[in-house]
């Protein structure tokens, strides 16, 4: 391998298939790749296995980047099987306490580095500018541009002190889209003082809180560069990021991620077009990464000799790339603080009336595909009531489940509670609710997601501000009149914040 291909590599972070990462993988290492990251399907029903993949990783090359999504709350790797330890951004925007915010990313960096990362591809400084957003939503710290920078600032430095890169994005904000860039093209068409107050703010304060990288979004913003992504636009990566804002850190770029399903052929032109705009590290996506790492290097190498691009471009993204491995290498301490993910939980739930139930209930979940970056990570409020006693019967509902009706006629006798998940941005299930709760307005609403589910209520109802495990336990502790004392169902017999009846409105 030459020395143009082994630049190329160190700006590559790709994906692999299978469960653990194949020849190529450590080849490549040896070969100068920057790393790899780890997506659910590498992972997915195998405790422990990203620990396993991390070890293997570095018997290769010890200073290897070894990144995966972790956000806490609806967008977790660590605990994708069983749900999130911690909430997300979102609730931890509603408690609005920056130290909790800090001890919760502490708690989290702390789990990544006992599993062998030491790259966190979050944390996400959108702002939720747009209700109807479908890939940001309980992902974001709230829509306020302060607050969402100083959540965000406490997150990095905490992370950072514990020798975890981050990747804050999505640069440079995806907050007020409405399309899902991983299926679409999303356009934001605000004027440039509404961006640099409302989108720009919270990265300023990323970097000055010392982010190690910033991951850009595949999101045309009209007013800055249009008709053009962020992802290769040079008048948002070069003359913004580093010339205005001074920043010196990594640019990784999210938008080869989004063509990988076209091929090699779309990969390598945006992977090229990437660097020419000045991104340092193409993330790859989560198909095997092979063909793609070997038709970028390649296509690479036909832009360097059409004059298209310049080595030394190259060359200083590398250099920029090396210095984040070098700083990237987790900080020995004491064992992550699991509990601060329930108490952050319990701080952020808001209540609406009377909420808890007389007896076991019918227990309906209304599901819907989650966003690309959601994925199948696990969430269920019926199986904690579950674990209480309280369920007599449960019911998971999608688009073609049972009707309204039917659940009604079956739940004539005892409570029902329904839980949903952004219902109110889902012509079906917003129909669906309307029709239970005109029938049965005394049903329990439990939202799990924006709160803006919550205005579907007519009676009693729980917000959680996500659906991570702790949340959905903390919403099972609320319907049964209790407090649970830890994550597995223990009971200590008190109910500690918003309790039940004392109608706590929610703050955003």
């Amino acid at each position: 391998m030459n020395e143009l291909d082994r630049l190329v590599n160190a700006c590559l972070l790709p994906g692999f298939g299978g469960t653990e990462a194949p020849p190529w993988v450590h080849e490549a290492l040896e070969h100068g790749l920057a790393g790899v990251t780890i997506f659910p399907a590498n992972h997915a029903g195998r405790p422990g296995s990203i620990a396993e993949i991390a070890r293997a990783l570095r018997e290769t090359r010890p200073d290897a980047l070894v990144s995966i999504d972790e956000e806490g709350g609806d967008v977790t790797r660590l605990d994708y099987e069983t749900g999130s330890a911690y909430p997300g951004n979102l609730a931890l925007g509603v408690v609005d306490d920056l130290d909790l915010t800090r001890r919760v990313a502490a708690a989290i960096a702390a789990d990544l580095a006992a599993s062998g990362v030491n790259y966190n591809l979050a944390p996400s400084v959108d702002v939720n500018s747009d209700p109807d957003n479908p890939i940001i939503g309980v992902r974001s710290f709230g829509s306020d541009p302060e607050r969402v920078g100083a959540h965000g600032a406490a997150y990095v430095r905490a992370m950072r002190d514990a020798g975890i890169a981050v990747a804050v994005k999505h640069f440079p904000g995806h907050g007020a889209t409405v399309s899902d860039s991983h299926h679409s093209l999303p356009v934001i068409d605000c004027d440039l003082d509404t961006f640099r107050r409302r989108e720009l703010a919270p990265f300023v304060a990323a970097i000055e809180a010392g982010a190690a990288s910033l991951m850009t979004a595949h999101v045309v913003f009209e007013a800055l560069d249009p008709g053009t992504p962020a992802t290769v636009s040079r008048r948002i990566l070069h003359d913004l990021v580093r010339v205005e804002l001074g920043y010196e850190g990594v640019l990784v770029s999210t938008a080869v991620a989004m063509e990988a399903a076209a091929g090699p052929s779309g990969i390598v032109a945006t992977a090229v077009r990437a660097f020419q705009a000045g991104a340092d590290l193409q993330l790859l996506g989560p198909l095997d990464g092979e063909p793609f790492c070997a038709a970028i290097r390649a296509g690479v190498a036909d832009a360097v000799r059409a004059g298209e691009l310049d080595v030394s471009v190259l060359e200083t993204a590398a250099a920029r790339v090396a210095a984040m491995r070098a700083g990237a290498v987790p900080r020995p301490g004491p064992a992550p603080d699991r509990s601060v993910g329930l108490e952050a939980a319990r701080r952020a739930v808001r209540v609406t009336g009377d909420v808890v139930l007389s007896g076991p209930a019918t227990v309906v979940e209304l599901r819907a595909p989650a966003n690309v970056a959601v994925g199948e990570a696990h969430w269920s409020v019926t199986e904690r009531l579950a674990d209480l006693g309280l369920v007599a019967h449960s019911h998971r509902v999608d688009e073609h489940g049972a009707s309204a009706e039917e659940i009604v006629e079956g739940a004539k006798e005892g409570p029902l509670v329904i839980v949903v998940r952004d219902a109110y941005r889902i012509p079906w299930q917003r129909a669906w609710v309307g029709k239970v709760l005109a029938a049965r307005p005394d049903t329990v609403l439990v939202a799990v997601g924006m709160p803006d589910d919550a205005a579907a209520a007519t009676g009693p109802s729980v917000v959680t501000y996500g659906a991570g495990r702790v949340n959905t336990q903390v919403a099972a502790e609320l319907l049964a009149g209790r407090r649970a004392g830890s994550l597995d169902g223990s009971l200590d017999g008190s109910l500690q914040g918003p309790a039940a009846g004392e109608g706590v409105a929610a703050d955003e």
